[in-house]
């Protein structure tokens, strides 16, 4: 059944009022034909993210690198960081040294792997598309997916970030932040606490949404924000989350009576 949007004005004693949305499903589908509904009430209630923020799309690909187990404002200070440095490009990471590469990106943690990391992908982009992403990206998704993920230090989370906003490939990224909504919403196998299978959970996505990359990308920012924010890993929100009212009766989460009422945040700019 499709969702029923519906807007109440409500507020707190005092407060000033507050438009908040409601999605109401009578029987939420427990397969993937449900996520067309989660993308529409998230675009509604929160979109659009304007998510990846970079100046270039190498830019987007020393970010993917620099984010694996950090948080994004540590990225943030490397990367500036960086452009301090002027060393945001393929050329100039091969440069210099990795002494200096991984002093400079020592705020996103792990900094010596890092350092090794962007150098192997810098050298990967040399010896195999003369150093041109734009002939990188003409590639088919496929097949560049495989070879990066043959890159030191690319796995399929970072190949999926570069292909889809750095390349703007239709391929859609799995993160934590997906695996516990869906976990946690009966969408993909196993409890709540364990990590989906990461190409079963891609592929749902991918086989009930448009081959489109802006929904991809709009899609996935969407989510990590509701990770971010509501469907934390310790104390999550679920009364305000956006997707309250998707969330299954037999989760451990569920509040029988409980109503979507999700308070809009701030988006970031």
């Amino acid at each position: 059944m499709e969702p029923v949007i519906a807007t109440e004005k409500t507020a707190a004693p005092g407060q000033p009022l507050v438009t908040r949305s409601q999605s109401c499903v009578e029987e939420p589908t427990r397969n993937g034909s449900v996520l067309p509904s989660y993308f529409e009430t998230l675009s509604k209630t929160l979109g659009p993210m304007r998510w990846w923020p970079a100046r270039t799309p190498f830019e987007v690909i020393v970010g993917a690198i620099l984010t694996q187990n950090t948080a994004w404002q540590n990225v943030e200070k490397a990367i500036a960081n960086l452009r301090r440095e002027r060393l945001l490009t393929p050329r100039a990471i091969e440069a210099v040294s990795h002494q200096r590469l991984a002093r400079l990106v020592r705020p996103s943690g792990y900094f010596r792997q890092k350092a090794k990391k962007l150098k192997a992908f810098a050298r990967f982009l040399r010896n195999e598309y003369g150093g041109s992403l734009r002939r990188m990206f003409q590639t088919p998704t496929v097949e560049l997916r495989e070879q990066l993920l043959d890159v030191y230090g690319i796995g399929r989370e970072t190949a999926d970030s570069i292909l889809l906003y750095a390349g703007g490939h239709p391929i859609f990224v799995v993160d934590a932040y997906t695996h516990r909504i869906l976990g946690r919403h009966g969408l993909a196998p196993g409890a709540p606490e364990d990590a989906p299978d990461y190409e079963a959970v891609r592929s749902l996505f991918e086989t009930n949404l448009p081959a489109d990359a802006r929904i991809y990308n709009e899609f996935h920012a969407l989510l990590v924000n509701v990770g971010k924010n509501w469907c934390r890993s310790r104390d999550p929100r679920c009364t305000e989350c956006p997707l309250q009212s998707y969330l299954p009766a037999n989760s451990v989460l569920y509040e029988p009576g409980t109503a979507s009422l999700p308070v809009l945040i701030e988006r970031p700019s």
